[in-house]
Parts: structure tokens; sequence; C-alpha cells
């Protein structure tokens, strides 16, 4: 008894069409399945799909960005990008949508792949669509907001199926169309439904292009339900398809080692290395569909060595069983070569040959096997109807089948659990796989990111003993750095540096720790290789630039070494021209050099970045009071400058009084700069400053005789 006959004389379902229950019932199971994930948060590589993409949310001109722009994204699957845009266009960053499109996504593909095994007269099409939908090893692609791309590309490539099964049927005319649940195409239509194919595989390849082995699929399918490929009928419409694979496979595989990253020492693998992952791929995989426990995130990366003999058993047994079920067509049929060949073929992307970013962490990913396990599925459906045929007991066999369904059901559910959030994610992983290194790296940046530094400190400490990484070295350091250990830090940064010197990041938070301890010009050599490396590094770290130099500078000239302060003066305003007190002391700096005009450049810009910079405004009137260059002396000005002084000090500086004095002199106020003096002097010995009470005194003798005084700028 089939599943929908048994709907048909259940009572309670008499009312609906058993086609439409079972879709209801399906929706729900998956529902409830995934029920744990739907208020899941972003978990690692979810911010690559949304939140860095942030700019090119904000309008149209960055959605035309996604779609114009290749590395725009972390490889181009625009359509998928599109999705993203949508998705902050309606909800902004509000997780639980983007988790039901997923579920929702992947019901639809259970549907059509329901509806592809109708239309190739599959018996018990049925159950392989619900062992696809509650699958715990499916729950990475549809739980994981990343994976967007696995589901959307999977429902447009059934899609593509289903639309080039109208175009050729795969069941020959004169064979029983009854079980394909759908008529023939009349010939008028057949060719919108060929465009209408090639525009979704398309549409699959833009969402990701793992979807690229399905002209050879078709073909496949061909061979399986009619014995024989024809040039004319099935190759040549399959040509534009294999086309546009092609074309974008490798455009896919440039990015991934240009723009993803997928190069360097952990992809440095020989063909007989790449051989033997190749032949352990399709067993590991069968091996968690077939038994679903301990299933995990990261799973340990073999390390292959072509040495070791008993490795070599594993491409020896596929291809051996591969090499069977050919023989064995005419006993068994085609199907189950059928089956074997999509399962090895549609994982050949991600067997080895090809290297794929996420190889760095593992050989071995569970989204890497979602559009494969569909032969699996449906091999072990046709199994369990031969099964229940053969014993005649139909009911017992689909009641044994409904309760497997509702084991992996509860399976998928705990499993969804595991990406409700990062701390989830990263401890079940390293629960499972205790010597994932990635996962102590990333955990440890997700809990400094948000100040938890002890355990952050703890997590890189325990992935750099299991491998050597420039990243988590460096965050290291920054994490020592907020837990007050400088010298530890800066060890750190150090070796972040030998193991890549070009790493402008390391350099500068290096420099940041030595200023803290006062090693300037230590800190200073950082920077400026910052600045080589990236002369273009964000401006909002000049300031620490700036300062570092500045007060070099202040050391320098309090050890008379004017000529080095005043060039490391100099670099602190080229990097950060609106610091004033850079200004005022380079200032300082030149006026003691007998270089006037410069000095009072160098005011004035103190000025203009902080109007209250009264140090600078008192220097400045001094300088055009006293300058020994009568070109520089400007009585009015400097008057100016000294009364704006005294005001923003409230006449409590005896130097800038007895500026002011000076200023009245030059400007040939002579009773008002005996007067100023008088008070200059009277406050600095109240002050007990004996010295400028000494100097103001003298002057004083000056201003009453009618005469100016000349100096160099204090």
């Amino acid at each position: 008894m089939s599943f929908q006959k048994y709907l048909e004389r259940t009572p309670i379902f008499n009312s609906l069409p058993p086609a439409t229950v079972c879709r209801v019932l399906l929706v729900a199971a998956v529902f409830l399945a995934y029920l744990p994930a739907l208020n899941g948060g972003f978990v690692w590589d979810d911010d690559s799909w949304t939140s860095h993409l942030l700019p090119f949310f904000q309008g149209f001109s960055g959605l035309g960005a996604i779609w114009s722009h290749p590395t725009t994204l972390q490889q181009y699957y625009p359509l998928t990008g599109t999705t993203f845009w949508l998705d902050f266009q309606t909800w902004n960053f509000w997780t639980p949508p983007y988790h039901l499109e997923n579920i929702l996504l992947h019901s639809v593909s259970a549907f059509l792949f329901w509806r592809l095994l109708l239309r190739l007269q599959v018996p018990g099409a049925w159950l392989a669509a619900w062992l696809f939908a509650l699958h715990p090893v499916m729950v990475e692609s549809v739980a994981w907001i990343t994976e967007r791309k696995n589901v959307l590309s999977l429902a447009l490539y059934l899609g593509t199926l289903l639309a080039y099964d109208r175009f050729a049927p795969w069941v020959e005319r004169g064979d029983d169309q009854s079980k394909t649940d759908q008529p023939d195409t009349p010939p008028a239509q057949r060719p919108v439904f060929y465009l209408l194919a090639l525009a979704l595989f398309l549409g699959a390849l833009l969402a990701k292009t793992t979807a690229f082995p399905l002209p050879a699929v078709i073909l496949l399918l061909v061979w399986w339900k009619r014995g024989r490929v024809k040039l004319k009928r099935d190759v040549v419409p399959a040509l534009p398809f294999f086309v546009v694979a092609v074309a974008m496979c490798f455009l896919t595989a440039w990015l991934e080692k240009t723009h993803v990253g997928a190069q360097g020492e952990d992809f440095h693998l020989n063909f007989s290395e790449r051989c033997l992952i190749a032949g352990h791929v399709p067993w590991f995989y069968l091996g968690k569909l077939l038994w679903p426990v301990n299933l995990c995130f990261v799973y340990p990366r073999w390390q292959p060595d072509p040495h070791l003999w008993w490795q070599w058993l594993y491409p020896a047994l596929t291809v051996g069983a591969l090499l069977a079920l050919w023989l064995a067509q005419r006993l068994i049929g085609r199907g189950p070569a059928t089956a074997a060949l999509y399962f090895v073929g549609t994982l050949f992307p991600v067997l080895g040959f090809i290297s794929a970013y996420g190889m760095r962490y593992s050989f071995v990913w569970d989204h890497w096997v979602y559009l494969s396990s569909l032969g699996f599925f449906a091999l072990v459906e046709v199994l369990i109807v031969r099964l229940a045929n053969w014993l005649h007991q139909t009911t017992m066999v689909y009641g044994l089948a409904v309760l497997m369904l509702s084991g992996l059901g509860v399976l998928t559910w705990h499993q969804a659990g595991m990406y409700s959030n990062v701390d989830v994610l990263w401890g079940t992983t390293l629960a499972r796989n205790p010597n994932c290194w990635m996962a102590h790296f990333n955990w440890g940046t997700s809990l400094l990111n948000r100040n938890q530094a002890d355990e952050a400190i703890r997590h890189f400490e325990l992935g750099l003993k299991l491998k050597s990484d420039i990243g988590a070295t460096y965050n290291l350091g920054v994490a020592l750095a907020a837990q007050r250990k400088p010298d530890e830090a800066i060890l750190s940064y150090q070796r972040a540096i030998e193991l890549d010197p070009k790493f402008a990041p390391a350099h500068y938070n290096l420099g940041v720790v030595l200023a803290t301890q006062g090693k300037l010009a230590e800190a200073i050599q950082q920077y400026e290789v910052v600045l080589q490396l990236k002369p273009d590094f964000a401006p909002a770290h000049y300031a620490d630039f700036a300062s570092a130099y500045y007060q070099l500078g202040l050391k320098l000239a309090a050890q008379e070494h004017l000529d080095e302060a005043i060039r490391n003066y100099q670099r602190g305003v080229e990097l950060n021209p609106d610091n004033a007190d850079v200004h005022f002391n380079y200032g300082i700096a030149l006026g003691r050099k007998g270089q006037f005009a410069e000095a009072a450049i160098q005011y004035q810009a103190a000025m203009k970045s902080d109007l209250s910079t009264a140090g600078a405004q008192n220097d400045l009137a001094w300088t055009l009071a006293t300058s020994t260059e009568a070109e520089m002396r400007n009585g009015a000005e400097a008057v100016r400058f000294a009364e704006s002084a005294c005001d923003l000090t409230h006449y409590s500086e005896p130097m800038f009084i007895g500026t002011l004095a000076a200023a009245y002199a030059e400007a040939g106020r002579f009773d008002e700069a005996v007067t100023t003096a008088q008070k200059a002097s009277a406050l600095a010995g109240q002050k007990g400053d004996t010295k400028l009470q000494e100097k103001n005194q003298q002057l004083l003798e000056l201003y009453r005789a009618h005469k100016t005084y000349l100096d160099a700028p204090r």
C-alpha cells in the first residue's frame, strides 16, 4: 500500500487530496525539526554575507556591484547575494526570517525531488523526499544562514531537471505515463521548457556553482531510463548547459584561489594525496548518511600519506564499487549504478582535485554532500519499497520507515540547535573534535570582541598549540594588551610579524604597545613600516602615529637635540595636521633655532586647530612683539594674540601678562606696557617664580625708557 493510498483510507484526511496532505505534513515536520535554529543568530562566516556587505545593501548601486563585480562577494554568487540584499531591505539583520527562508527553500527542494522521482517513475518517491527533508546531515545547509547559496541552488537545480524533462522526457513515449502524474508536453511548448531549463540552470550556478554537474546528470538519467545516449537527441541539446557550466567552473576556481584564499601550505597536496582524499570522501559521507551520529561542524582533517598502503583501500574500493555496479546492471538493473555515479559524480567539485577554501580546515563538510545525497536517498527508498514488496509486509515496513523518519527528525532537531549561537557552535564542535584549532581561534575571536579577554586568551593558546596561525597569534596579542600584559603582547605581535612581515595590523599594534612603554623610537619604526605597507592605512590611526612622533620630539627637545625634534614634529604634523600641541611645540623648537617666520606659521596653525590654545597664542604674540627680524614684528597683532591668551587664562599666568607688556611696547603703548609689566612682576613674585620676576623688572626699565625688547620666542 503506498503512502498516498494509506492517506486516502484514513478518515481524518478524507476531505483533503492526499498529495496536499503529504505536502502539509512535510512542511510541518521540517518546520518542527528545524525549530531550534529558527531564533539562532549569525555564526561563523555569516557576516561575509550580511554585515560585511552593509555598504552594498544601502541602495541599488550596491546591488549593481553585486552583479557586475565578481569580487564583491566571497564568490561570484550574485543571485544568493541578491536574496541577502532583499532581506536587509525588508528586516535588516533580524535573523529569524533568514532562517525561515532557508527552511522553506529546503522544503521546496524536497517537493521538487518528490516530483522529479515521480516523473522518473521511481516507486516510493514520497519516502525519498521525506528522508532528504528530515535527515540531520542536511542541517548544516539549512540551519547555517551562509548556506542560503546551497538551498537556493538546489531548488533551482531540481527545477531545471523538471523543466528539462518537459522538454525531453526521460520516460519515452509508450511507457506507462500514468505513474508520472503529469502529461507529456505538446511539441510546440517544448522549446519554451528548454529555455526555462537553461534559465533555471544559470540561476542555480549564480546561486552556487556546485550545480555545474547537472548537464552530465541529464545524460546519466537518459542512460538510466533509455539504456543509451544518442548524439543528436541527447548530447546536442545538453551542449549549451555544458558551456555555461564550464565557464562558471573556471571563474569559480580562479576566484577560490585568488580571492577567497584557497592557496598556501594547507593546499600543497600532490596528485597522489588528492587521489587518497577523493577515494575517502564518498565513504565518509556514505557512513554519515547511513549512521548520522557525532555530526560535527568541522571534522578532523585527515593526513593523506601515499606511503601507507591501507589508505589506498579507499580509492580502490570506490573504483571497485562503481565497476561492480556497472557490470551487474544486467542482473540488478541500471538504477544502483545510476545512483552511485550520481553520488560520486556530483561530489567531484569537493573530492579534493579542485582546491576549495574549506579544505584548509577539513576535507569533508556536511553541506558539501547536500546535492549529492539525493542519489543516496533515491536508492534507499527503492530498496525499502522492494523489501516491502518482497516480504509482503508493506504496512510493517512502511511503519518502520515512519519510525525511522521520526528518529531522523529528532536527530535533526538536536543538530539544528548547534547553530543557535557561536558559543554553542564552537563548544559542540570542540566536544566532538577537540583538536579543531579553527574552533579555538574563532571562538577566541568572538570572546575577544565581547571583551572576554581571559577566555579568549585560553582558546588562542590552546589553538596555537595545535597549529601556527598569524591571525590567532595577532589576536592573542590584542587580548594580552587588553589584559595590560604589554610584554607578552609584544612577543605575540613579534611572532605574528615573523609569520608574515607584511601584516600591517601587527606592526601597528606593536607600535602602540611600544609607545605606551615609552619606547617611542621603536614605536615609530613600526609605524613607518605600516605606512610603507599600506599607504592608505586608516587615517583614524594617524593620531597614534602623530602622538609617538610628538612625544619623541618633546624628549629630543628637552635634550637640546632640536634638529631631530623638529624632524619628529614635522612628521607628526604631516600625519595629524589638527593636533594643536604638535604645532605649538614645533613652533617652540623652530623659534629656539631662530627660525621665527616658520615658528609663527606653526603657532597660527596651532590656533587654527584649537582656538583655545592659550600657549600658542602667547608664543606667537611674543614672536610678533620681540623678534629680532623687523619684518616679523607686528605690534597690533601681538597685542591681539597676547590679550586673547590672557583672557583665556583669566590673567592668572605671569608669563602671558609679561608677553602682553612686550606687545604693548612694540605697539608704542608704553604706559600700558609699564603697568602690565608691573602686574606680571608682582604675580610672578606671588607664585615664587623669582627668575620671571627679575626678568619683568628688567623689561619694566626698558618700557619706562620707551624702548622695546628684542628676543627669541620662549
